[in-house]
């Protein structure tokens, strides 16, 4: 092994670098410096980011069971924006809540963990590498679900989250193993040639996919979401909302775009069915919400929902609308939970009523989360028009007419429970509204640059025609 398949993994090599600086950092600096792992946290993880947009070549290691290509590189990016903007979000609420309890650098190596985990997990190759990094992923995140450990719902959520992770992954590897019974490899490269229509393969499809769906909280995998947004702390509520989920969804898209690519005409049936439950059950829950995390935790399930409409195509197309929509739902989603965030930090406030009159006190926050919403809702010329647009389109494109009709129905319900957020912050008075604050820095560079992104990925679309050009390369 040279230095130039070494670099093939070079954004893993990264993860792991920046991780064991901040363990030295822990284990060496002193009580009155432990509020610089913060900074120091998000200036090599801005450094990381930056690195991954340098050109990388396509190549496996390993045997077949890591690999990169131009595709998964975009997808690791995008997915490093994400993180950067969460770290942003979560720093002030660090520094006040966990470095005097000395576990702010405890809190950054787990997140660090779980994103390492989530790298490998779209470069695996075969099944070996996909369930370690499975693993590697989801175990972090329940000690972080757990994190604030003096809250009785914080313990509660880190339970929930552990529990439904073991029982989804055993599911998962239940799958997997019948899937190796089947076709005698666990190359997914391999598989693909091998596969064939029987009832091993069929159980083997719904079980694997069973375990992804508990990751993308898609119906009726969902059960554990809202309980763990609303226990978990707002940055890792946040980071299971887009990251964990956009990653899942990737690695779903790849599978069954090539591996089980001859047996569409039975999964597209079952995310047909799936994809309509999830929005519905999503969009109606989501109405009777008054803690905002619970109310972005429903919303996120019937987004999950719309990015189905995508996945069912099994085309080019189909890729390329999934991929720019979780880039749109990581800026829109993370827009409203920075707000979320900012604002339960300095008033430990999550419910609805308490933005009644926010516009007049906090005008800036109340756009941004307006931006936010309206991005998730699907409103022009917020990006999130045109993701659900594309999506709608890579649907119809196909055949499902009747599918894109129920989307736009539950666009329009969406559209209700987001607008009474935003009639809360312009259109009510309170006698107590939240006072004025003035956010962190970190706070301020996190929120200005979720809406750049909303406002960029809507005026300046052909960031879809590259993502489209990219879909060529998954194979």
């Amino acid at each position: 092994m040279n230095m130039e398949t070494v670099l093939l993994l070079r954004q893993e090599i990264s993860i792991l670098i920046i991780a064991l600086l901040l363990l030295i950092f822990e284990i060496f600096a002193g009580d009155r410096q432990k509020e610089g792992v913060v900074s120091l946290t998000i200036i090599l993880f801005a450094l990381h980011t930056g690195i991954g947009f340098l050109d990388m070549k396509e190549g496996l290691l390993f045997g077949g069971m890591f690999r990169t290509n131009a595709l998964i590189h975009l997808f690791k990016n995008i997915l490093n924006i994400g993180v950067l903007i969460v770290l942003l979000q979560s720093a002030e609420w660090v520094k006040r809540e966990l470095v005097p309890q000395h576990r702010g650098s405890e809190f950054f190596i787990l997140l660090l963990s779980s994103l390492l985990g989530l790298q490998f997990l779209i470069s695996s190759g075969d099944f070996l590498m996909f369930y370690l990094g499975l693993e590697l992923s989801t175990l972090p995140l329940a000690a972080l679900s757990a994190f604030e450990m003096y809250r009785r719902r914080s313990s509660e959520a880190g339970i929930k989250l552990i529990l439904s992770s073991a029982l989804a992954s055993g599911i998962t590897l239940f799958g997997i193993s019948l899937m190796y019974a089947s076709t005698g490899t666990i190359y997914f490269a391999e598989m693909g040639t091998l596969i064939s229509e029987n009832n091993l393969t069929v159980m083997a499809l719904i079980l694997f996919f069973a375990g992804l769906g508990f990751k993308i909280s898609l119906v009726p995998f969902h059960f554990w979401t809202a309980d763990v947004y609303e226990g978990a702390p707002i940055g890792v509520a946040s980071y299971l909302s887009v990251i964990s989920k956009g990653a899942a969804v990737f690695i779903l898209m790849i599978f069954f775009f090539t591996v089980l690519k001859p047996l569409i005409h039975l999964w597209e049936n079952l995310f047909y069915l799936l994809a309509v439950l999830t929005m519905f059950l999503g969009n109606l829950f989501a109405l009777r919400q008054q803690n905002m995390k619970r109310f972005l935790a429903f919303s996120s399930i019937a987004q999950a929902g719309f990015i189905l409409l995508g996945l069912i195509t099994g085309t080019t197309l189909g890729v390329a609308t999934v991929i720019y929509f979780v880039l749109i739902y990581i800026f829109s989603n993370l827009a409203a939970f920075g707000v979320v965030q900012a604002i339960s930090t300095e008033t430990g406030k999550e419910n609805m009523r308490d933005y009644e009159g926010l516009y007049r006190t906090n005008p800036k926050l109340s756009l941004v989360m307006m931006l936010g919403l309206f991005s998730l809702a699907g409103i022009p010329p917020v990006a999130g028009f045109f993701g659900k647009f594309f999506l709608f389109t890579a649907a119809a494109s196909k055949g499902y007419y009747f599918l894109v009709f129920l989307a736009v129905v539950n666009v329009t319900i969406s559209l209700y429970y987001y607008l009474l957020v935003v009639r809360a912050m312009f259109l009510r008075k309170s006698d107590h509204p939240i006072p004025h604050f003035t956010n962190a820095l970190y706070m301020r560079i996190g929120l200005v640059i979720t809406v750049v992104g909303i406002l960029a990925l809507g005026l300046y679309s052909p960031i879809y025609d590259y993502i489209y050009a990219l879909s060529n390369t998954l194979n």
